[in-house]
């Protein structure tokens, strides 16, 4: 499986203290494009807590000479046009104020991430500094059904149990809080280890070493999970969740993410994504629910997963030209997957010839791990 350049989070937390064994070793060349004097200021104090040096254009002609040779190219909300032949912005910057615009806009720009400030400026300050680091980090695979039903957790464990096979270091994670718990189709049993309300409380960055020490293991990979429980329980803030990714990230090689249909998944996980893998029944129905939710994802590298035997009535090549994604595997059916997910036994279909032949053919895998 191929890795691509790393992405990162648009949200983080302002608490974030960006340590010294963090800094790049030479200052990252950070350029803002932007009139705005309120994200001028913010981006000044930012690229210096990160040990950057940032260079200011108030328009995208003032900014085309040095666009293609910054390390980092941060865009405000002011801009709504970019320079032709330039690659897409690294970052867009807003305040919260701009509302929801301000994603409408950096999938309209093609930007990677978008940073609400000052909410983001910790996050955006060790985004920074990690950009002068010669590892780009883990791969982020998400995995989102485009309907109720479509089996994309199913996929996502899958995925999971098949790279950890590879010998690839592989963390899963739950991203969809009203799910039920993603642990309880990985395994009937109890393992100890952290799930996401322990980091309810979380502030600042998470240490990568103890993040892949304290997770739960299963079928050769780490999970965390939303507790397969009724109880109550409380929720990580954005800047959690953005830790817990980027612990992640420098933890694993590859975190498959299944990422919830609900608001929160597709406006933060998805976000995080180097790959987005929708998964689709071969309905007209599902096929119309799954271009509603591609509107609501992020402009990175996607791809489209088919469940459904041949006779049904909507061919696969169809839906995946009227999506405008290409068609990467048609997903196995099993029988006894619904009971499978029930009583915690998916790992066991999981090593089926059919699935492992999905698996590596979706993840690239030729034999020989990552």
């Amino acid at each position: 499986m191929s890795k691509h350049d790393r992405r990162q989070k648009r949200t983080g937390s302002p608490d974030v203290e960006v340590g010294a064994n963090w800094l790049p070793q030479d200052a990252v060349e950070v350029l803002l494009v932007s009139s705005d004097s309120y994200l001028q200021e913010e981006a000044k104090r930012i690229v210096a807590a990160a040990g950057g040096s940032l260079r200011t254009a108030a328009d995208v002609g003032e900014a085309l000479h040095g666009w293609d040779s910054a390390a980092v190219v941060l865009v405000g909300s002011d801009v709504r046009e970019l320079p032709p032949r330039r690659r897409a912005p690294t970052v867009l910057l807003g305040r919260a104020s701009d509302g929801d615009g301000l994603w409408r806009l950096a999938a309209a720009l093609g930007a990677e991430r978008v940073a609400v400030l000052p909410e983001a400026a910790g996050w955006l300050a060790e985004h920074l500094s990690l950009s002068g680091s010669p590892d780009p980090g883990g791969n982020v695979v998400g995995v989102i059904g485009g309907s109720g039903g479509a089996g994309a957790t199913t996929t996502a464990v899958w995925l999971a149990q098949a790279a950890a096979s590879h010998g690839i270091s592989t963390m899963l994670i739950d991203g969809d809080p009203w799910g039920g718990g993603l642990e309880l189709a990985v395994t009937a049993d109890d393992i100890p280890g952290l799930r996401w309300p322990d980091f309810a409380e979380t502030r600042g960055s998470i240490d990568p070493t103890k993040l892949r020490e304290s997770l739960p293991i299963a079928g050769g990979f780490a999970y965390l999970s939303w507790p397969g429980t009724r109880d109550a329980v409380p929720t990580p803030d954005a800047g959690a969740v953005a830790a817990v990714m980027d612990a992640a990230r420098r933890s694993f090689e590859l975190i498959v993410v299944d990422i919830g249909r609900n608001g929160d998944g597709t406006s933060t996980l998805a976000w995080d994504c180097d790959r987005l893998l929708l998964q689709a029944l071969s309905h007209l129905k599902s096929a119309v629910a799954a271009a509603r939710i591609l509107q609501e994802l992020p402009p990175v590298d996607s791809g489209l997963l088919i469940r459904g035997n041949s006779s049904t009535s909507v061919d696969a090549s169809l839906i995946a030209d009227s999506l405008g994604l290409p068609l990467v595997c048609r997903v196995p059916e099993l029988r006894g997957v619904a009971s499978g997910t029930e009583l915690g036994r998916l790992l066991e279909l999981g090593r089926r010839k059919p699935v492992v032949r999905f698996a590596e053919a979706v993840l690239e895998l030729d034999g020989k791990g990552q």
